[in-house]
C-alpha cells in the first residue's frame, strides 16, 4: 500500500497539470492570426478592447466581439501604449517568472525551516526532560549517610512548605553539592527527588551552550518557568561550575555570554518565593570556582562535600558490583576495599568489571586479585 502510493501521488499531479492544460487549450476562445502592424493599427483607431499578453503571443478582441491574434514584439513600451489607448491588459506569467516565483517559495520555505528548526533545537521548552519518577531511592545510594540526614528536613518542606512558612522556617533555594567526579552527586540528586516523590528536572553545564549569543539566558529563563509549572520541583544543574564561574568583564565573546548566564541564575534564584515549592541542587567539582553572587548566603544557602566512600560504604559498593560476578577466595570485601581506598564509586565499579573482563580474556570464570590489581593500574 505504501508503495503504491508513492506512484499515484506523483501520477495525479501529472494527470491533474495535464488535464488543466488540455482543458486550457480546447476551452480558449478561437483566434484568427493577423500582422502586429493590423493589430497596432487597430490599436491606434480605438478598436482593440483588451488584450492578454503572453511570452510569444498577444491574444485581444475588438470592439464587435471577435477573437484575434498576433506576435508579441517584447517591447517594453507594449503596455503603456495599449493602456493609453483605453485597452485592458492582462499579462500571462511566463514560464521563465513561474520558476523564478517557485523557487522564491522554495527559498523561504527552507528559510522559514531553518527558524523552526533553530527555535526548537536551541530555545524550545522540550530542551529539559521532566522526570516524574527518579525510580532511585535513598536505599540505593551507598553510603552518605550524614548527607540523608541532612535532606530529611528539606523533604518535608518541599512536601508541606506552607507548614514551615507557618513556623518561620524557610526552604533553602539551593543547594551546593561539592566533591569528585563519579562519586555519586547526580544520583543523590535522582534519589533525593524519588524519595521525596517531586518532580526532577536535570540538566548539565552543557545544555545551557550555545552557538548563539543570548541563548543561554534564554535557556536558564525557561528551565525555571518549567520548574515553577511543575512544582513541588527539584532543579539539578551538573557540572554547574561549567555556567556559575567567576563574571569577567575582559568583553570577549565568550566572557560576556557566561556574565549573562550567571546573570539570569542570579534572577532566577531571587525571585523565588518561600511557598515556590522549587529546590536547585547544583553539582560542582570546585565550589571556589564559582561566582561568589550566586554561593552567597539567601540563595544557595547548604553546602554539601559528596567524600570519596569510606571503608563500610567501599565494602558495600563491592558487595553491590560483584553480585552478578564471581570472584575468587584472594578477593575479599576487606582486602578490595583495602585496596580502594581513595577510589570514587565510579572508579570501584570500572576496576572490577575490568577484572571480570580480563578473567574472561583468560578463560576463567573467577576474576583473581591478579586481575584486579592489574585492572588498578590500566585505568
Amino acid at each position: 500500500m505504501k508503495l503504491k502510493a508513492k506512484f499515484l501521488i506523483p501520477l495525479a499531479i501529472i494527470l491533474l497539470a495535464g488535464g488543466y492544460f488540455l482543458c486550457d487549450s480546447f476551452l480558449s476562445p478561437k483566434a484568427e492570426e493577423i500582422p502586429y502592424a493590423e493589430f497596432y493599427q487597430a490599436v491606434q483607431d480605438k478598436k482593440v478592447l483588451s488584450a492578454e499578453i503572453s511570452q510569444n503571443e498577444i491574444l485581444f478582441s475588438d470592439s464587435d466581439g471577435k477573437n484575434f491574434k498576433t506576435q508579441n514584439p517584447d517591447s517594453p513600451f507594449l503596455k503603456e501604449f495599449l493602456l493609453r489607448n483605453g485597452v485592458q491588459v492582462k499579462i500571462e506569467p511566463d514560464l521563465e517568472s513561474i520558476i523564478s516565483f517557485a523557487l522564491d517559495l522554495i527559498f523561504y520555505a527552507f528559510f522559514i525551516f531553518i527558524i523552526v528548526f533553530a527555535f526548537r533545537k536551541f530555545i524550545s521548552p522540550n530542551s529539559f526532560k521532566l522526570v516524574k519518577k527518579t525510580g532511585v531511592k535513598f536505599d540505593d545510594v551507598i553510603g552518605m549517610d550524614q548527607l540523608k540526614r541532612d535532606m530529611a528536613q528539606i523533604m518535608q518542606m518541599m512536601k508541606n512548605p506552607k507548614a514551615s512558612q507557618k513556623l518561620g522556617v524557610r526552604m533553602p533555594k539551593g543547594i551546593l553539592l561539592e566533591g569528585e567526579p563519579g562519586n555519586g552527586k547526580t544520583l543523590f540528586a535522582k534519589a533525593l527527588a524519588g524519595e521525596a516523590s517531586v518532580n526532577f528536572i536535570p540538566a548539565k553545564a552543557t545544555d545551557f551552550e550555545s552557538m548563539f549569543m543570548a541563548i543561554g539566558p534564554m535557556k536558564v529563563k525557561l528551565l525555571f518557568a518549567k520548574a515553577r509549572r511543575r512544582a513541588p520541583c527539584i532543579v539539578f544543574i551538573d557540572e554547574f561550575d561549567g555556567i556559575g564561574t567567576r563574571r569577567n568583564y575582559s568583553g570577549s565573546a565568550i566572557e560576556t555570554e557566561n556574565t549573562r548566564i550567571v546573570t539570569a541564575l542570579l534572577n532566577e534564584l531571587d525571585g523565588f518565593e518561600p511557598t515556590n515549592g522549587v529546590l536547585v541542587i547544583a553539582a560542582t567539582n570546585s565550589i571556589h570556582a564559582l561566582d561568589e553572587a550566586l554561593i552567597r548566603p539567601g540563595r544557595f544557602d547548604a553546602r554539601f562535600k559528596v567524600p570519596y566512600p569510606d571503608s563500610s560504604a567501599r565494602i558495600a559498593l563491592v558487595q553491590k558490583y560483584t553480585a552478578s560476578k564471581k570472584r575468587a577466595a584472594d578477593c575479599g570485601d576487606e582486602k578490595l576495599s583495602s585496596i580502594f581506598n581513595g577510589f570514587s564509586c565510579a572508579k570501584i565499579e570500572s576496576v572490577l568489571n575490568k577484572a571480570a573482563l580480563l578473567a574472561a580474556q583468560a578463560g576463567r570464570q573467577e576474576f583473581n586479585l591478579s586481575d584486579v590489581e592489574a585492572a588498578v593500574k590500566s585505568l
